[in-house]
């Protein structure tokens, strides 16, 4: 008995999972779509949005990867290219982190699953920390 109700909660449970990724798949695919139109037509900028302030770069890069939704393994790739194009090692450290952490891009996929308010806090988290721990990250730098 109790092995026929564990594959009946089994059933239960994968046919529900199956249903969320079902109604989940047109929002993913379009967000996907969206970020890499996003990064085709900003890539080409990011020289030229940092300008080498101090105040400025970390702002700009910020705001910058928080747009340019990416994945941490590829991130290390972008901040290598765009220290080439001599874009401050200030901006990338905050361009890195808010783009693998702060998605504006997936903003509507993470408010329908886990909640407005949630996904508009840890967005704003994580955009304020990107900033602040890029900054202590080249001061450290700067002590060593």
């Amino acid at each position: 008995m109790k092995s026929t109700s564990k594959k009946l909660v089994l059933r239960k449970s994968v046919f529900r999972a199956l249903r969320t990724f079902k109604t989940s798949l047109p929002i993913i695919i379009g967000i996907l779509l969206l970020v890499n139109l996003i990064n085709l037509f900003i890539k080409g900028y990011y020289p030229k949005l940092f300008t080498g302030n101090l105040i400025l770069d970390p702002l700009v890069g910020a705001l910058a990867g928080s747009f340019s939704f990416g994945i941490p393994v590829t991130s290390y790739i972008v901040g290598g290219e765009l220290l080439k194009d001599g874009v401050s090692l200030l901006a990338i450290a905050a361009f890195i982190m808010s783009w693998t952490t702060v998605g504006i891009a997936m903003l509507p996929l993470e408010s329908k699953f886990l909640g407005k308010k949630f996904a508009f806090a840890r967005n704003g988290v994580n955009f304020a920390f990107a900033i602040i721990i890029s900054i202590l990250t080249i001061l450290t730098l700067k002590l060593f």
